[in-house]
């Protein structure tokens, strides 16, 4: 959407900055009528939220009498609903501005999958477990095992994450381009686009390094039309081909 991201209150007078706060509501008073002061709307898709698990790692860490006060069977519902949530509401255009795709977005959506397909798992190995609780220690902080540290059964977890991360990220770029029109920007999306159906078409079954060549390259599109680097469009379609 665009929108004109500073405010003024019509009832106070107190100025905000709407992509700061995602908040229609003056901050100071609780008003919704403001008028926008910027002279241009700006597009604007990433809401001013942030990530927080300490509530979930606190809860499986917790003991009472030497025993576990939650299993993050327990805890998978509210840690999903929370989850959802956040990449719901993330978006990569801030005030005009094009952003990349961050490393919080992929880790909230691959412990997303990592916690449905442990719920399937009768007897969770101990990787398994560690995986997915490495993921829940730093998935708020940008923080995702590295790829040699993905279990094969979890696999999935990051294939999937890695297409629907890239998926979101192609369509505000789609909006970026609609007002900064680039040819050759659009021919390697397309490429980027039969990347990830593929990640999908395989329920998300392939090797994590696949699977951060493809946020590589999606990332390198977004440098090319943030900075105008020839070369990082380049290294993008040159990441593209090894993918087939």
């Amino acid at each position: 959407m665009k929108v004109r991201g500073r405010r003024e209150c019509k009832e106070c007078g107190t100025r905000w900055s709407y992509y700061d706060t995602g908040e229609v509501a003056c901050p100071s008073c609780g008003s919704l009528r403001s008028v926008g002061v910027d002279d241009e709307r700006q597009q604007h898709t990433d809401a001013a939220v942030t990530l927080d698990l300490s509530e979930f790692r606190d809860a499986v860490g917790a003991r009472e009498g030497g025993v576990e006060a939650a299993t993050l069977d327990e805890l998978g519902p509210d840690l999903k609903s929370a989850l959802r949530s956040y990449v719901r509401r993330r978006g990569f255009i801030d005030g005009g501005e094009l952003e990349l795709l961050d490393e919080t977005v992929l880790a909230a959506r691959e412990l997303l999958h990592a916690v449905d397909l442990f719920g399937r798992t009768r007897r969770p190995s101990d990787d398994e477990q560690f995986y997915l609780l490495s993921l829940l220690r730093g998935a708020d902080s940008g923080e995702r095992p590295a790829p040699e540290e993905v279990p094969e059964s979890m696999h999935a977890a990051r294939g999937l994450a890695v297409a629907e991360a890239v998926d979101d990220y192609r369509a505000d770029l789609r909006t970026w381009l609609a007002e900064h029109p680039d040819d050759e920007a659009r021919k390697t999306l397309g490429a980027v686009a039969e990347r990830a159906k593929r990640f999908e078409a395989l329920q998300g079954a392939v090797p994590p390094a696949q699977a951060d060549a493809l946020v590589a390259a999606v990332r390198e599109v977004g440098t090319y039309l943030r900075e105008g680097d020839v070369d990082a469009l380049a290294r993008a379609r040159d990441r593209l081909d090894r993918l087939e």
